[in-house]
Protein backbone atom coordinates (compact mmCIF):
# COMPACT_ATOMS: atom_id res chain seq x y z
CA UNK A 1 0.00 0.00 0.00
CA UNK A 2 1.30 3.41 -0.98
CA UNK A 3 2.04 5.50 1.65
CA UNK A 4 0.50 9.00 1.92
CA UNK A 5 3.29 11.88 1.31
CA UNK A 6 3.88 14.79 3.79
CA UNK A 7 6.14 17.74 2.49
CA UNK A 8 7.98 20.07 5.09
CA UNK A 9 8.57 23.15 3.82
CA UNK A 10 10.58 24.66 6.37
CA UNK A 11 12.32 23.41 9.44
CA UNK A 12 10.33 21.88 12.12
CA UNK A 13 11.54 19.85 15.03
CA UNK A 14 12.37 15.93 15.28
CA UNK A 15 9.43 15.43 17.70
CA UNK A 16 7.09 17.16 14.64
CA UNK A 17 8.81 14.55 12.54
CA UNK A 18 8.18 11.56 14.71
CA UNK A 19 4.79 12.58 15.49
CA UNK A 20 4.03 12.16 12.40
CA UNK A 21 4.92 8.43 12.09
CA UNK A 22 5.87 5.69 10.13
CA UNK A 23 2.75 5.34 7.96
CA UNK A 24 3.70 8.30 6.24
CA UNK A 25 6.74 8.99 3.41
CA UNK A 26 8.02 12.75 4.72
CA UNK A 27 9.93 14.67 2.57
CA UNK A 28 11.66 17.58 2.77
CA UNK A 29 11.76 21.25 0.25
CA UNK A 30 12.59 24.28 0.57
CA UNK A 31 9.36 26.46 0.76
CA UNK A 32 10.84 29.78 -0.54
CA UNK A 33 12.39 28.13 -3.46
CA UNK A 34 9.32 28.70 -5.49
CA UNK A 35 9.90 26.46 -8.89
CA UNK A 36 10.59 23.60 -6.37
CA UNK A 37 8.13 23.73 -4.14
CA UNK A 38 5.42 23.83 -7.35
CA UNK A 39 7.10 20.76 -8.82
CA UNK A 40 7.48 18.64 -4.79
CA UNK A 41 3.69 19.49 -4.27
CA UNK A 42 2.36 17.57 -7.24
CA UNK A 43 2.90 14.77 -5.24
CA UNK A 44 2.20 15.41 -1.55
CA UNK A 45 -1.13 14.72 0.79
CA UNK A 46 -0.31 16.83 3.27
CA UNK A 47 2.21 20.35 3.26
CA UNK A 48 3.63 21.09 6.77
CA UNK A 49 4.62 25.24 6.65
CA UNK A 50 5.53 27.37 9.32
CA UNK A 51 5.19 31.55 7.98
CA UNK A 52 8.27 32.05 5.23
CA UNK A 53 6.45 29.60 2.71
CA UNK A 54 3.15 31.33 0.26
CA UNK A 55 0.61 28.47 -0.36
CA UNK A 56 -1.59 30.32 -2.87
CA UNK A 57 -3.94 28.98 -4.84
CA UNK A 58 -0.40 28.42 -7.70
CA UNK A 59 0.39 26.03 -5.40
CA UNK A 60 -2.97 24.45 -5.17
CA UNK A 61 -3.57 24.43 -8.83
CA UNK A 62 -0.15 22.76 -8.83
CA UNK A 63 -0.96 19.85 -6.13
CA UNK A 64 -4.03 18.21 -7.52
CA UNK A 65 -3.78 15.28 -4.71
CA UNK A 66 -3.00 17.31 -1.53
CA UNK A 67 -5.70 17.06 1.11
CA UNK A 68 -4.27 19.43 3.95
CA UNK A 69 -2.75 22.16 4.67
CA UNK A 70 -0.87 22.53 8.06
CA UNK A 71 0.62 26.01 9.08
CA UNK A 72 3.00 25.19 12.17
CA UNK A 73 1.76 28.53 14.45
CA UNK A 74 -1.01 30.85 15.10
CA UNK A 75 -1.45 32.87 11.89
CA UNK A 76 -2.66 32.41 8.77
CA UNK A 77 -1.24 35.16 6.49
CA UNK A 78 1.32 33.29 4.47
CA UNK A 79 -2.08 30.86 3.46
CA UNK A 80 -4.36 31.71 1.08
CA UNK A 81 -7.51 30.19 2.76
CA UNK A 82 -10.41 31.10 -0.05
CA UNK A 83 -8.03 29.15 -2.27
CA UNK A 84 -7.82 26.08 -0.08
CA UNK A 85 -11.09 25.77 0.60
CA UNK A 86 -12.24 26.25 -3.32
CA UNK A 87 -9.49 23.48 -4.27
CA UNK A 88 -10.72 21.14 -1.71
CA UNK A 89 -7.66 21.60 0.90
CA UNK A 90 -7.98 21.44 4.58
CA UNK A 91 -6.20 23.96 6.25
CA UNK A 92 -4.80 23.33 10.11
CA UNK A 93 -3.15 25.69 12.21
CA UNK A 94 -1.97 25.61 15.82
CA UNK A 95 -4.66 27.56 17.54
CA UNK A 96 -3.12 27.83 20.85
CA UNK A 97 0.68 26.86 21.00
CA UNK A 98 2.21 30.35 21.93
CA UNK A 99 -0.71 31.28 24.56
CA UNK A 100 1.81 31.05 27.55
CA UNK A 101 4.49 32.48 25.38
CA UNK A 102 2.58 35.42 24.56
CA UNK A 103 1.60 36.08 28.49
CA UNK A 104 5.06 35.87 29.19
CA UNK A 105 6.04 38.15 26.62
CA UNK A 106 3.54 40.96 27.91
CA UNK A 107 4.51 40.53 31.42
CA UNK A 108 8.12 41.22 29.90
CA UNK A 109 7.14 43.89 28.03
CA UNK A 110 5.57 45.40 30.99
CA UNK A 111 8.87 45.40 33.20
CA UNK A 112 10.80 46.56 30.89
CA UNK A 113 8.74 49.68 30.28
CA UNK A 114 8.48 50.34 34.05
CA UNK A 115 12.16 49.88 34.46
CA UNK A 116 13.57 51.52 31.38
CA UNK A 117 15.27 48.02 30.25
CA UNK A 118 15.85 49.23 26.53
CA UNK A 119 17.11 52.33 26.97
CA UNK A 120 19.30 51.19 29.48
CA UNK A 121 20.77 47.94 27.60
CA UNK A 122 21.59 50.63 24.63
CA UNK A 123 22.90 53.22 27.22
CA UNK A 124 25.53 51.07 28.86
CA UNK A 125 26.40 49.51 24.79
CA UNK A 126 27.14 53.08 24.00
CA UNK A 127 29.62 53.22 27.22
CA UNK A 128 27.60 55.61 28.91
CA UNK A 129 26.14 55.67 33.02
CA UNK A 130 23.06 56.65 33.01
CA UNK A 131 21.68 55.48 36.23
CA UNK A 132 20.17 58.60 37.43
CA UNK A 133 18.41 59.45 34.03
CA UNK A 134 16.78 55.55 33.76
CA UNK A 135 15.19 55.75 37.13
CA UNK A 136 12.36 53.16 36.85
CA UNK A 137 9.22 52.34 39.36
CA UNK A 138 8.17 49.33 40.95
CA UNK A 139 5.23 47.36 40.00
CA UNK A 140 4.86 46.49 43.72
CA UNK A 141 1.69 48.03 44.65
CA UNK A 142 0.18 49.49 41.11
CA UNK A 143 -2.82 48.96 39.22
CA UNK A 144 -2.63 46.69 36.01
CA UNK A 145 -5.34 46.70 34.10
CA UNK A 146 -6.44 44.31 31.69
CA UNK A 147 -7.97 44.66 28.61
CA UNK A 148 -9.64 41.50 27.11
CA UNK A 149 -9.73 38.62 29.90
CA UNK A 150 -9.36 35.56 27.45
CA UNK A 151 -7.15 32.94 27.93
CA UNK A 152 -4.11 34.97 27.46
CA UNK A 153 -4.73 37.84 29.31
CA UNK A 154 -6.06 35.28 32.42
CA UNK A 155 -2.65 34.03 32.11
CA UNK A 156 -0.90 37.58 32.44
CA UNK A 157 -3.25 37.83 35.74
CA UNK A 158 -2.02 34.62 36.91
CA UNK A 159 1.56 35.87 36.79
CA UNK A 160 0.76 39.55 37.74
CA UNK A 161 -0.65 38.65 40.75
CA UNK A 162 2.46 37.58 42.38
CA UNK A 163 3.89 41.03 42.27
CA UNK A 164 1.56 42.28 44.67
CA UNK A 165 -0.13 45.04 42.19
CA UNK A 166 -4.11 45.05 42.33
CA UNK A 167 -5.74 43.59 38.69
CA UNK A 168 -8.87 45.03 36.72
CA UNK A 169 -10.29 43.43 34.45
CA UNK A 170 -11.86 44.33 31.03
CA UNK A 171 -14.63 42.18 28.24
CA UNK A 172 -17.27 42.00 27.58
CA UNK A 173 -17.45 38.34 27.94
CA UNK A 174 -15.77 37.63 31.01
CA UNK A 175 -16.82 34.98 33.72
CA UNK A 176 -16.84 37.04 36.44
CA UNK A 177 -16.64 34.38 38.86
CA UNK A 178 -13.25 33.29 36.76
CA UNK A 179 -12.18 36.55 37.19
CA UNK A 180 -12.69 36.65 40.93
CA UNK A 181 -10.91 33.38 41.46
CA UNK A 182 -7.92 35.68 39.95
CA UNK A 183 -8.36 38.48 42.35
CA UNK A 184 -9.54 40.85 39.43
CA UNK A 185 -12.07 43.29 39.54
CA UNK A 186 -14.27 43.54 36.68
CA UNK A 187 -15.05 47.34 35.27
CA UNK A 188 -16.23 49.17 32.30
CA UNK A 189 -13.10 50.56 29.75
CA UNK A 190 -13.26 53.98 31.06
CA UNK A 191 -12.98 53.09 34.66
CA UNK A 192 -10.03 50.95 33.55
CA UNK A 193 -8.18 53.73 31.77
CA UNK A 194 -8.57 56.07 34.63
CA UNK A 195 -7.46 53.99 37.55
CA UNK A 196 -4.86 51.84 35.90
CA UNK A 197 -1.39 52.42 36.01
CA UNK A 198 -0.93 49.62 33.37
CA UNK A 199 -2.89 48.67 30.89
CA UNK A 200 -2.03 45.42 29.04
CA UNK A 201 -4.00 44.72 26.12
CA UNK A 202 -5.17 41.12 24.93
CA UNK A 203 -8.45 41.78 22.84
CA UNK A 204 -9.18 40.35 19.36
CA UNK A 205 -8.92 42.85 16.53
CA UNK A 206 -12.16 43.01 15.30
CA UNK A 207 -13.85 46.23 13.50
CA UNK A 208 -15.49 46.66 16.90
CA UNK A 209 -11.57 46.58 19.18
CA UNK A 210 -9.71 48.24 16.50
CA UNK A 211 -8.59 51.75 17.94
CA UNK A 212 -10.22 50.88 21.06
CA UNK A 213 -8.00 52.33 23.06
CA UNK A 214 -7.47 55.94 21.21
CA UNK A 215 -7.56 59.65 22.28
CA UNK A 216 -10.53 59.32 24.17
CA UNK A 217 -9.26 57.01 25.97
CA UNK A 218 -6.04 58.16 26.61
CA UNK A 219 -7.44 61.58 28.09
CA UNK A 220 -8.73 59.86 30.93
CA UNK A 221 -5.13 58.37 31.83
CA UNK A 222 -3.06 59.00 34.80
CA UNK A 223 -0.29 60.83 33.27
CA UNK A 224 2.23 58.02 35.02
CA UNK A 225 0.42 55.24 32.70
CA UNK A 226 2.58 52.53 30.70
CA UNK A 227 0.44 50.74 28.08
CA UNK A 228 1.13 47.32 26.48
CA UNK A 229 0.07 45.97 23.47
CA UNK A 230 1.53 42.25 22.47
CA UNK A 231 -2.14 41.30 21.25
CA UNK A 232 -2.95 42.54 17.81
CA UNK A 233 -1.62 45.55 15.63
CA UNK A 234 -4.53 48.38 15.65
CA UNK A 235 -5.84 48.06 19.30
CA UNK A 236 -4.02 50.80 20.14
CA UNK A 237 -4.81 53.89 17.70
CA UNK A 238 -1.44 54.62 16.82
CA UNK A 239 -1.82 58.19 16.24
CA UNK A 240 -3.32 58.88 18.94
CA UNK A 241 -0.60 57.01 21.30
CA UNK A 242 2.17 59.06 19.70
CA UNK A 243 0.13 62.57 20.49
CA UNK A 244 -0.61 61.24 23.94
CA UNK A 245 3.38 60.12 24.80
CA UNK A 246 4.62 63.30 23.25
CA UNK A 247 2.33 65.37 25.09
CA UNK A 248 2.73 63.93 28.37
CA UNK A 249 -0.63 62.26 28.22
CA UNK A 250 0.82 59.01 29.46
CA UNK A 251 4.35 58.20 30.39
CA UNK A 252 5.42 55.14 28.40
CA UNK A 253 4.40 52.44 25.82
CA UNK A 254 5.62 48.81 25.10
CA UNK A 255 4.90 47.73 22.16
CA UNK A 256 5.19 44.13 20.42
CA UNK A 257 2.72 44.69 17.25
CA UNK A 258 1.56 47.59 15.02
CA UNK A 259 -1.05 47.95 12.45
CA UNK A 260 1.71 47.76 9.95
CA UNK A 261 4.74 45.77 10.16
CA UNK A 262 7.90 46.24 10.53
CA UNK A 263 6.31 49.71 11.92
CA UNK A 264 8.94 51.12 9.80
CA UNK A 265 6.59 50.64 6.83
CA UNK A 266 4.31 52.97 8.28
CA UNK A 267 4.47 56.42 8.55
CA UNK A 268 2.10 56.10 11.53
CA UNK A 269 3.83 53.46 13.51
CA UNK A 270 7.44 55.06 12.34
CA UNK A 271 6.99 58.25 14.16
CA UNK A 272 6.67 56.20 17.50
CA UNK A 273 10.94 54.48 16.85
CA UNK A 274 11.51 58.14 17.38
CA UNK A 275 10.90 57.75 20.77
CA UNK A 276 12.80 57.19 23.85
CA UNK A 277 9.86 56.34 25.96
CA UNK A 278 8.77 53.31 24.04
CA UNK A 279 9.86 49.76 24.04
CA UNK A 280 9.74 48.11 20.74
CA UNK A 281 10.12 44.40 19.63
CA UNK A 282 9.87 42.46 16.66
CA UNK A 283 6.33 40.78 16.87
CA UNK A 284 7.71 37.88 18.89
CA UNK A 285 4.90 37.03 21.25
CA UNK A 286 4.99 33.22 20.21
CA UNK A 287 8.98 33.06 19.23
CA UNK A 288 10.29 31.09 21.80
CA UNK A 289 11.32 27.39 21.76
CA UNK A 290 8.66 26.02 23.26
CA UNK A 291 5.74 27.26 21.28
CA UNK A 292 7.88 26.27 18.06
CA UNK A 293 7.42 22.95 19.60
CA UNK A 294 4.29 23.02 20.72
CA UNK A 295 2.96 24.28 17.21
CA UNK A 296 5.02 21.50 15.48
CA UNK A 297 3.91 18.71 17.41
CA UNK A 298 -0.50 20.26 17.26
CA UNK A 299 -0.47 20.27 13.32
CA UNK A 300 1.27 17.12 13.17
CA UNK A 301 -1.25 15.31 15.19
CA UNK A 302 -3.96 16.57 13.05
CA UNK A 303 -2.44 15.70 9.77
CA UNK A 304 -2.61 12.11 11.09
CA UNK A 305 -5.91 12.88 11.76
CA UNK A 306 -6.47 14.80 7.86
CA UNK A 307 -4.90 11.34 6.17
CA UNK A 308 -7.13 9.09 8.15
CA UNK A 309 -10.15 10.76 7.12
CA UNK A 310 -10.92 11.37 10.79
CA UNK A 311 -12.37 14.76 12.43
CA UNK A 312 -9.79 17.26 12.71
CA UNK A 313 -10.10 19.14 15.62
CA UNK A 314 -8.03 22.32 14.72
CA UNK A 315 -9.29 22.48 11.14
CA UNK A 316 -9.63 25.94 10.08
CA UNK A 317 -11.99 26.36 6.47
CA UNK A 318 -13.80 22.58 7.44
CA UNK A 319 -14.59 20.24 9.89
CA UNK A 320 -13.25 17.13 7.60
CA UNK A 321 -13.97 14.00 8.74
CA UNK A 322 -16.91 11.61 10.33
CA UNK A 323 -19.42 13.96 9.69
CA UNK A 324 -22.34 12.79 7.92
CA UNK A 325 -23.26 14.22 4.63
CA UNK A 326 -26.61 15.38 5.43
CA UNK A 327 -24.97 17.28 8.25
CA UNK A 328 -21.72 18.76 6.69
CA UNK A 329 -23.50 22.07 4.60
CA UNK A 330 -24.57 23.19 7.76
CA UNK A 331 -21.66 23.23 9.54
CA UNK A 332 -20.64 26.74 8.10
CA UNK A 333 -24.18 28.33 8.47
CA UNK A 334 -24.06 26.93 12.37
CA UNK A 335 -20.80 29.23 11.86
CA UNK A 336 -21.98 32.03 11.00
CA UNK A 337 -25.18 31.96 12.96
CA UNK A 338 -23.33 32.02 16.06
CA UNK A 339 -21.21 35.09 15.11
CA UNK A 340 -24.57 36.53 14.52
CA UNK A 341 -25.81 35.68 17.57
CA UNK A 342 -22.40 37.46 19.64
CA UNK A 343 -23.09 40.82 17.39
CA UNK A 344 -26.56 40.82 18.56
CA UNK A 345 -26.27 39.57 22.35
CA UNK A 346 -23.17 41.69 23.30
CA UNK A 347 -21.95 39.74 26.34
CA UNK A 348 -21.85 36.09 27.47
CA UNK A 349 -24.55 34.43 27.86
CA UNK A 350 -25.46 31.96 31.09
CA UNK A 351 -27.22 29.33 29.02
CA UNK A 352 -26.49 28.62 25.38
CA UNK A 353 -29.08 26.53 23.74
CA UNK A 354 -28.33 24.99 20.18
CA UNK A 355 -31.45 23.46 18.60
CA UNK A 356 -31.26 21.44 15.31
CA UNK A 357 -35.00 20.95 13.61
CA UNK A 358 -36.12 18.85 11.06
CA UNK A 359 -34.37 15.64 8.97
CA UNK A 360 -31.17 15.81 9.88
CA UNK A 361 -31.53 15.93 13.57
CA UNK A 362 -31.82 12.05 13.10
CA UNK A 363 -28.37 12.16 12.83
CA UNK A 364 -25.17 12.80 14.53
CA UNK A 365 -25.11 16.84 14.62
CA UNK A 366 -22.18 17.08 17.11
CA UNK A 367 -20.20 18.90 14.82
CA UNK A 368 -23.25 21.73 14.38
CA UNK A 369 -22.75 22.64 18.18
CA UNK A 370 -18.90 22.59 17.94
CA UNK A 371 -19.33 24.60 14.97
CA UNK A 372 -21.23 27.25 16.32
CA UNK A 373 -19.64 27.64 19.35
CA UNK A 374 -16.84 28.22 17.37
CA UNK A 375 -18.97 30.98 15.17
CA UNK A 376 -19.39 32.55 18.82
CA UNK A 377 -16.28 32.42 19.82
CA UNK A 378 -14.74 33.82 16.65
CA UNK A 379 -14.38 37.99 17.74
CA UNK A 380 -14.76 37.48 21.57
CA UNK A 381 -10.62 35.58 22.41
CA UNK A 382 -7.44 36.47 20.65
CA UNK A 383 -6.34 32.72 19.85
CA UNK A 384 -7.25 30.90 16.98
CA UNK A 385 -11.01 28.97 18.11
CA UNK A 386 -11.00 25.48 16.58
CA UNK A 387 -13.63 22.64 17.37
CA UNK A 388 -11.57 21.47 20.47
CA UNK A 389 -11.16 25.11 22.46
CA UNK A 390 -14.49 26.19 21.54
CA UNK A 391 -16.22 24.24 24.10
CA UNK A 392 -13.27 25.22 26.55
CA UNK A 393 -13.88 28.67 26.06
CA UNK A 394 -17.29 27.96 26.54
CA UNK A 395 -16.92 26.69 30.38
CA UNK A 396 -14.19 29.03 31.37
CA UNK A 397 -16.63 32.00 31.38
CA UNK A 398 -19.31 29.55 32.98
CA UNK A 399 -21.33 29.26 30.30
CA UNK A 400 -24.03 26.04 30.00
CA UNK A 401 -24.25 24.30 26.48
CA UNK A 402 -27.04 22.16 25.62
CA UNK A 403 -27.37 20.48 22.39
CA UNK A 404 -31.45 20.25 21.17
CA UNK A 405 -32.81 18.09 18.39
CA UNK A 406 -36.36 17.87 16.96
CA UNK A 407 -37.43 15.89 13.98
CA UNK A 408 -39.99 17.66 13.08
CA UNK A 409 -39.58 21.49 11.36
CA UNK A 410 -42.61 23.42 10.68
CA UNK A 411 -41.62 26.24 8.43
CA UNK A 412 -38.51 24.78 6.55
CA UNK A 413 -36.80 20.86 6.30
CA UNK A 414 -34.23 21.97 8.41
CA UNK A 415 -33.06 24.72 11.06
CA UNK A 416 -30.81 25.55 12.97
CA UNK A 417 -31.24 27.66 15.96
CA UNK A 418 -29.18 29.14 18.83
CA UNK A 419 -30.77 30.64 21.63
CA UNK A 420 -28.98 32.36 24.81
CA UNK A 421 -30.17 33.70 28.08
CA UNK A 422 -28.05 36.48 29.62
CA UNK A 423 -27.09 37.41 32.84
CA UNK A 424 -29.72 40.36 32.22
CA UNK A 425 -32.33 37.97 31.85
CA UNK A 426 -33.01 38.87 28.40
CA UNK A 427 -32.95 36.27 25.44
CA UNK A 428 -31.10 36.68 22.00
CA UNK A 429 -32.19 34.24 19.04
CA UNK A 430 -31.36 33.49 15.74
CA UNK A 431 -32.42 30.80 12.97
CA UNK A 432 -31.16 29.44 9.89
CA UNK A 433 -31.74 27.35 6.99
CA UNK A 434 -30.53 26.29 4.46
CA UNK A 435 -32.37 26.84 0.66
CA UNK A 436 -31.90 25.72 -2.43
CA UNK A 437 -29.80 23.00 -4.55
CA UNK A 438 -26.67 25.06 -4.00
CA UNK A 439 -27.90 25.03 -0.13
CA UNK A 440 -27.66 28.83 0.35
CA UNK A 441 -27.71 30.13 3.50
CA UNK A 442 -30.80 32.01 4.96
CA UNK A 443 -31.57 34.08 8.15
CA UNK A 444 -34.89 32.60 9.01
CA UNK A 445 -35.64 33.99 12.41
CA UNK A 446 -34.80 36.37 14.80
CA UNK A 447 -36.54 36.61 18.40
CA UNK A 448 -39.98 36.61 17.99
CA UNK A 449 -39.33 37.97 14.33
CA UNK A 450 -39.65 35.67 11.51
CA UNK A 451 -37.47 36.04 8.27
CA UNK A 452 -36.79 34.99 4.93
CA UNK A 453 -33.51 36.71 3.99
CA UNK A 454 -30.21 35.54 2.59
CA UNK A 455 -27.69 35.27 5.39
CA UNK A 456 -25.14 37.62 4.02
CA UNK A 457 -21.30 38.98 4.33
CA UNK A 458 -22.58 42.10 5.54
CA UNK A 459 -25.54 42.99 7.25
CA UNK A 460 -27.29 45.63 9.05
CA UNK A 461 -29.76 45.07 11.85
CA UNK A 462 -32.33 47.88 13.07
CA UNK A 463 -34.77 48.13 15.18
CA UNK A 464 -37.13 50.88 15.38
CA UNK A 465 -40.48 51.75 15.85
CA UNK A 466 -42.38 51.31 12.45
CA UNK A 467 -43.31 53.97 10.70
CA UNK A 468 -43.82 55.93 7.23
CA UNK A 469 -40.60 57.31 5.27
CA UNK A 470 -38.40 56.11 7.43
CA UNK A 471 -36.73 52.94 5.10
CA UNK A 472 -36.03 56.08 3.14
CA UNK A 473 -34.07 58.08 5.72
CA UNK A 474 -31.22 55.04 6.03
CA UNK A 475 -31.26 53.90 2.46
CA UNK A 476 -30.47 57.68 1.68
CA UNK A 477 -27.85 57.91 4.12
CA UNK A 478 -26.55 54.44 3.33
CA UNK A 479 -27.05 56.00 -0.69
CA UNK A 480 -24.36 58.94 0.58
CA UNK A 481 -21.50 56.63 2.29
CA UNK A 482 -21.62 54.53 -1.34
CA UNK A 483 -22.61 51.60 0.52
CA UNK A 484 -25.35 49.66 -2.24
CA UNK A 485 -28.65 47.80 -0.60
CA UNK A 486 -28.48 44.27 -2.26
CA UNK A 487 -31.95 43.38 -0.15
CA UNK A 488 -33.64 43.99 2.61
CA UNK A 489 -36.92 42.68 4.38
CA UNK A 490 -38.93 44.18 7.10
CA UNK A 491 -40.45 42.10 9.61
CA UNK A 492 -43.04 43.65 12.56
CA UNK A 493 -43.63 42.59 15.74
CA UNK A 494 -47.71 43.25 15.58
CA UNK A 495 -50.06 44.92 13.12
CA UNK A 496 -50.66 48.23 14.84
CA UNK A 497 -49.03 50.80 13.55
CA UNK A 498 -45.70 51.97 15.12
CA UNK A 499 -45.31 48.22 16.31
CA UNK A 500 -41.56 47.50 16.72
CA UNK A 501 -39.84 46.75 13.37
CA UNK A 502 -36.89 44.59 12.74
CA UNK A 503 -35.02 45.74 9.55
CA UNK A 504 -32.53 43.07 7.86
CA UNK A 505 -30.38 44.76 5.19
CA UNK A 506 -28.22 43.03 2.57
CA UNK A 507 -25.14 44.99 1.46
CA UNK A 508 -22.48 44.97 -0.90
CA UNK A 509 -20.21 45.77 1.99
CA UNK A 510 -19.17 46.95 5.45
CA UNK A 511 -20.77 49.46 6.97
CA UNK A 512 -18.52 51.18 9.74
CA UNK A 513 -19.71 51.93 13.41
CA UNK A 514 -19.86 55.90 12.77
CA UNK A 515 -22.20 55.59 9.89
CA UNK A 516 -24.70 53.00 11.84
CA UNK A 517 -24.50 55.33 14.58
CA UNK A 518 -25.86 57.93 12.71
CA UNK A 519 -28.70 56.20 11.40
CA UNK A 520 -29.54 55.11 14.40
CA UNK A 521 -29.85 58.12 15.66
CA UNK A 522 -31.59 60.08 12.96
CA UNK A 523 -34.60 57.41 13.49
CA UNK A 524 -34.55 57.34 16.51
CA UNK A 525 -33.63 53.09 16.75
CA UNK A 526 -34.27 50.84 19.56
CA UNK A 527 -30.72 49.22 18.56
CA UNK A 528 -28.17 48.49 15.92
CA UNK A 529 -25.75 46.32 14.93
CA UNK A 530 -23.51 45.80 12.15
CA UNK A 531 -22.37 42.56 11.24
CA UNK A 532 -19.75 41.50 8.97
CA UNK A 533 -19.44 37.41 8.36
CA UNK A 534 -16.84 34.79 7.66
CA UNK A 535 -15.82 31.48 6.89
Amino acid sequence: MTRPVVLIAEELSPATVEVLGPDVEVRSVDGTDRPALLAAVAEADALLVRSATQVDAEVYAAAKQLKVVARAGVGLDNVDLPAATTAGVMVINAPTSNITSAAELAVALILASLRNLARADASVKAGKWERKQLTGVELLGKTVGVVGFGRIGQLVAERLAGFGVELLAYDPYVNHTRAAELGARVVELDELMRESDIVTVHMPKTPETTGLIGAEQFALAKPTLHVVNAARGGLIDEEALYTALTTGQIAAAALDVYTSEPPASSETASKLLELDNVTLTPHLGASTAEAQEKAGVAVAKSVRLALAGELVPDAVNVAGGAIDDLVRPGVALADRLGQLFTALASESPELLEIEVRGEIATRDVTALKLSALRGIFRSVVTEQVSYVNAPVLAEERGIRVQLLTDETSDRFRNVIAIRGTLRSGHVVSVEGTLSGVEQSHKLVQIGKHPLDVPLSDHLLLIRYADGPGLIGLYGARLGEAGVNIAGMQVSRAGSAPGSEALVVLNLDSSVDRELAVSIGERIDAHSIHTVDLVY
